[in-house]
């Protein structure tokens, strides 16, 4: 018999194990590409990194509808995951054999982010389906996304001394442990006849333009996650002559308090609103991202990444939260495939513009760039954020619509 319990810590589980495997790539990056075939390290950085949130992006949504429209997640988790695993493997042996063009490991790249998109984005879909209040649901899934990143960073960098691949079968391996999984929790999904099919799931969708408003954040939020993923690592690495290992554990200083605070602040979403941690918590989140380039030490530089995971922690749960806030049981598929996608493309944008950013006009402007979108998304978003309808604090309560 399955509890809501115990299948949120499945599922938990099952997210973290994703995120740990994708994030273990970040550190060694520019050893990785190099390995693969690549000449240039931001460039072909960039693209390996964004050619799997180009995956992400288009088939996000997909997942999900197909999810709403059988009523059905757990087989398309499993699907998911063995396809990704099955990805990273053939990149595996075909470095293996040598003289790999790096336009093939881009393609593979693709490939393995539509389908690990899949697992990742159903299981959180998972966790919304579950009872028991939604900022604890997907305060659950910060809490895996931000430990499976917290750890990522440092052990991908010391994955990436043993061997460039390596972080490469330890995401594959992670891969089978979430297909695996998936055959064990629940299936709560509403039902086909709930839903009325793929049409109707999208027409509500389509008939809630306050999802924006919870997107639009997401794109934000996880557009800094992708600048840190490239721009950050590399910033790093040159203007502190940090190696791969070093440049991880630097990362987890965001990392860590980011994935320790998602449970506690998406419950305390829950008590106070969201306005308060969303808001609030952008603009944190915006000053911190800047503070980073600012500092000039080392120290200083990991006292602000520890200042941005707090401020990461405040918004995201909260954030996700209002996606089932304002989605209905019988669109969450499709809705949490949307707010994937928004966030993917931030992701995207986060790895390629900043990598242009960097490029052309220096870190510091590329840091400024990503800490004033950060904070300036509150200035456009807060009069709608006032008037939507979802719990709010008792201060709030006199502003719902």
């Amino acid at each position: 018999m399955h509890t809501d319990d115990g299948d949120r810590a499945v599922l938990a589980v099952m997210v973290f194990a994703v995120l740990f495997g994708q994030v273990a790539l970040y550190p060694g990056v520019p050893e990785l590409v190099a390995a693969l075939g690549a000449t240039t390290a931001l460039d072909a950085s960039t693209w390996f990194l964004a050619a799997e949130f180009a995956g992400f992006v288009l088939f996000a949504g997909v997942w999900g509808a197909l999810s709403d429209a059988t009523g059905s997640r757990s087989p398309l988790v499993l699907a998911g995951a063995l396809g990704g695993a099955a990805s990273y493997a053939t990149l595996i042996g075909l470095a293996g054999l040598g003289g790999l063009e790096f336009v093939t490991v881009l393609a593979l790249r693709f490939i393995e982010g539509s389908l690990t998109v899949g697992a990742f984005s159903l299981s959180i879909t998972m966790l919304m389906d579950l009872e028991g209040g939604h900022g604890r649901n997907m305060g659950a899934a910060g809490i895996a996304i931000g430990t499976g990143t917290a750890l990522g960073a440092p052990l991908g960098g010391r994955l990436t001394a043993v061997g460039p691949l390596v972080p490469l079968a330890v995401a594959a391996g992670l891969l089978v442990v979430v297909a695996l999984l998936a055959t064990r929790v629940g299936d709560r999904a509403p039902t086909r006849e709930r839903r009325g099919g793929l049409r109707a799931a999208l027409a509500g969708l389509a008939a809630r333009p306050a999802l924006g408003l919870p997107y639009a954040f997401g794109f934000v939020d996880r557009f800094t996650a992708g600048f840190f993923a490239l721009v950050g690592t590399l910033y790093f690495r040159q203007a502190f002559g940090l190696d791969a290992a070093t440049t991880g554990v630097v990362l987890a200083l965001f990392f860590a308090p980011f994935a320790l605070l998602q449970y506690p602040m998406g419950a305390l979403s829950d008590r106070i609103g969201r306005l308060v941690p969303v808001v609030g918590g952008s603009v944190c989140y915006g000053a911190s991202t800047v503070a980073v380039s600012l500092a000039p030490t080392v120290e200083l530089a990991g006292a602000a990444m520890v200042a941005l995971g707090v401020s990461g922690a405040l918004v995201a749960p909260a954030t996700m939260a209002l996606v089932s806030d304002v989605a209905s049981g019988a669109e969450r598929g499709v809705a949490m495939g949307g707010f994937n996608v928004f966030g993917s493309l931030g992701f995207l944008a986060g790895v390629a513009g900043g990598g242009a950013l960097a490029g052309s006009l220096g870190f510091g402007a590329a840091f400024l760039a990503a800490g004033a979108l950060e904070a300036g998304i509150v200035l456009l978003a807060l009069p709608a954020l006032l008037r939507l309808d979802v719990p709010r604090g008792p201060f709030e309560a006199g502003r719902s619509v």
